[in-house]
């Protein structure tokens, strides 16, 4: 019988896919308000190693230009307006925060996000917006073998 604060864990060793890591279905039963609730961890994914060591580079140079600037963990994340958690996350290189998240610090902190000169920037966010107009809108699987012997 399950009571009050009991964990149920079930495991599943099928992989959807090698990015995917082991999924785990935790299950923590609960008392609230006199009903019961069931709540799940989320799923965990593993990433390819040059994702991480991207992650990781940029975190350091996050780090380091924010102590070049003599700014304590708490001046960035107020500045930025996340909590303390997640910058040291970002510092860490954990690639689980919001992309967004991670290129606003970079840039209070002056990091450079693909290019140092903006104008460059600007130019080949411009040509690849034109790059993406010639694309067709849609992508569609061939199911059928194309016969080409004439």
């Amino acid at each position: 019988m399950l009571t009050e604060g009991a964990t149920l864990e079930l495991s599943d060793a099928r992989r959807p896919s090698p990015l995917w890591g082991y999924v785990y279905l935790y299950i923590k039963i609960y008392r609230a308000n006199s009903y019961f609730k069931l709540t799940m961890a989320k799923r965990t994914r593993a990433y390819s190693r040059p994702t991480r060591q991207a992650a990781e580079l940029l975190g350091a140079q996050i780090r380091q230009a924010r102590v070049e600037r003599r700014w304590t963990v708490r001046e960035l994340a107020e500045r930025a307006g996340i909590s303390t958690s997640t910058l040291l996350k970002i510092e860490r290189g954990n690639p689980t925060v919001g992309l967004g998240v991670t290129f606003d610090v970079a840039t209070l902190v002056g990091v450079p996000l693909f290019y140092e000169d903006r104008a460059r920037l600007a130019t080949e966010t411009l040509h690849s917006r034109e790059r993406a107009a010639l694309l067709p809108q849609r992508v569609r699987r061939q199911d059928r073998d194309l016969n080409d012997e004439f």
